[in-house]
């Protein structure tokens, strides 16, 4: 019952995005938004689960996107588009990216870590501007999505909808159940007290850097979506600039949980485009909400049902 109370949040939240379409929500460009959401939420749930559990504050997570993304853009190129193939390289490259770059960032911490994942972020995004063949700068247009046994399915966009949703929910899932197991036990414990850790026999650096290809793997995942909502791949995918949308999503929604990450991506997408039909200079308001979020939710958005629980209490 308490696993039920404290992630009652995520789980409701996925249920209304599995009922958003038969609920008024299933106009194409509604469906295109929460599509994007979830993608992003995914990313933001892997960053989370780096973040939160082994206390690894990347700023260059948004590379592990844009690998999962041009993987699909090199077989496309390649004439290999059926998603069997396309997932699974897609999800390799980007760990493989993690596995090779954190072998070097996780011997660091604190704010070496952070600026050794930005450096490695910022080297794909200069190598993916350089990449001619695929469009460099401009970016790469896909003509169509990925092929699912030979069919468009996910040209569906219905049916796509429910692919970002079961990829969110399993990729929530898994870091949930990972973080609840003594793999997950022995990263809270060397988050806490490396020097702890290691006394008791854990080696903080293999159990870091297996965290942080899982997290890599999924955010391949996530880029092999996101190049097939957007059908353009582009190396803004991978600037810092969305490495630390993906940090700022986790830290809005609340550190104390993965639904936090959850929360704290939709409710970013959200309000960004609602605030960018609203008015041409919405970029102003939406820093200034920002900051204030940052100032007076301490636990993000997942923990204001609490915090105005105890201003309530307090008359």
């Amino acid at each position: 019952m308490g696993w039920l109370r404290k992630e009652a949040p995520a789980l409701l939240l996925l249920a209304a995005l599995g009922l958003a379409p038969f609920a008024g929500f299933g106009e194409g460009y509604i469906l295109t938004l929460l599509a994007r959401a979830m993608i992003l939420a995914m990313a933001a749930v892997s960053l989370s689960f780096i973040v939160g559990g082994a206390g690894l504050v990347s700023l260059g997570h948004a590379a592990m996107l844009g690998f999962g993304a041009y993987a699909v853009v090199i077989l496309d190129d390649l004439q290999v588009v059926d998603a069997m193939v396309v997932l699974p390289v897609a999800m390799l490259a980007a760990a493989g990216f993690a596995l090779v770059t954190g072998a070097i960032a996780i011997r660091t911490s604190g704010v070496h870590f952070i600026m050794i994942t930005l450096a490695f972020g910022q080297m794909a995004f200069f190598t993916a501007s350089s990449l001619s063949g695929y469009g460099g700068d401009d970016g790469y247009t896909l003509y169509a999505r990925s092929e699912v046994n030979g069919t468009r399915i996910l040209s569906d966009r219905l049916v796509f909808h429910f692919v970002c949703l079961g990829a969110l929910t399993a990729s929530w899932l898994l870091c949930h159940m990972l973080l609840a197991s003594r793999f997950g036990r022995v990263l809270r414990a060397v988050r806490g007290n490396p020097m702890r850790a290691q006394a008791l026999g854990f080696s903080p650096y293999p159990y870091r850097l297996t965290a942080y290809v899982i997290a890599g793997a999924i955010g391949g995942a996530a880029g092999f979506l996101f190049a097939n909502a957007t059908e353009f791949v582009a190396p803004a995918y991978i600037s810092w600039q969305r490495s630390g949308e993906l940090l700022f999503m986790v830290i809005l929604g609340g550190l104390s949980g993965l639904h936090g990450a959850l929360i704290g991506a939709l409710g970013f997408v959200l309000l960004e485009e609602w605030l960018a039909h609203q008015w041409e200079h919405w970029r102003m308001i939406f820093g200034v909400l920002l900051i204030l979020a940052v100032l007076f939710l301490p636990h993000g958005l997942a923990g204001l049902p609490a915090q105005l629980g105890r201003m309530l209490r307090r008359g």
